[in-house]
């Protein structure tokens, strides 16, 4: 996928018979992901029209068709598929704020200056963000262990925890 692109949600199971499925949205406003040029990892374009909270109808275009899912059969076969945002689509950042994508690839320094690698990934699973490094250290993204992004100079400084030990 592009590095231009950002995960901006998942479609989940279908909902009802009719063609709705779950969306799961990684925005603090779920409702404005369809407000977002939004497309999959095939480069299709989706369209969400929201019919309740977390549940949405979708249309699909490819190869200059229109694809509207209006059953069950045709919804299951969406579940999993990532919803990409092109990266000057978005709005950005406020002071202090910075998208979790960002992240990946900056250096991980100590507070004593020593590198502990670069930032592999960015997890969330639902109690919060976490940062793993190229040795596989998973942290707990926080202002305490993390306390200082400086994207400028694609680095930022981490302070593990104490129960942590960071491999080098």
């Amino acid at each position: 996928m592009d590095q231009a692109l950002i995960l901006m949600g998942v479609i989940g199971k279908p909902h009802g018979v009719r063609g709705a499925v779950h969306v799961h949205a990684y925005t603090d406003n779920p409702a404005s992901l369809a407000d977002f040029p939004l497309r999959d990892q095939r480069g299709r374009r989706v369209e969400l029209a929201w019919v309740t909270e977390g549940v949405a109808r979708v249309t699909l275009y490819e190869a200059g068709s229109k694809i509207a899912v209006s059953d069950r059969d045709a919804a299951a076969r969406l579940v999993n598929v990532q919803l990409f945002v092109e990266r000057a689509a978005l709005p950005p950042a406020a002071e202090d704020e910075f998208y979790l994508a960002d992240l990946i690839g900056l250096a991980a320094i100590g507070a004593d200056g020593a590198s502990l690698g670069t930032i592999a990934a960015v997890h969330d699973y639902g109690a919060g963000p976490s940062i793993e490094l190229d040795d596989g250290s998973l942290l707990p993204f926080t202002r305490a262990v993390v306390p200082e992004i400086d994207l400028t100079a694609k680095r930022v400084i981490v302070v593990p925890p104490f129960e942590i030990e960071v491999r080098e």
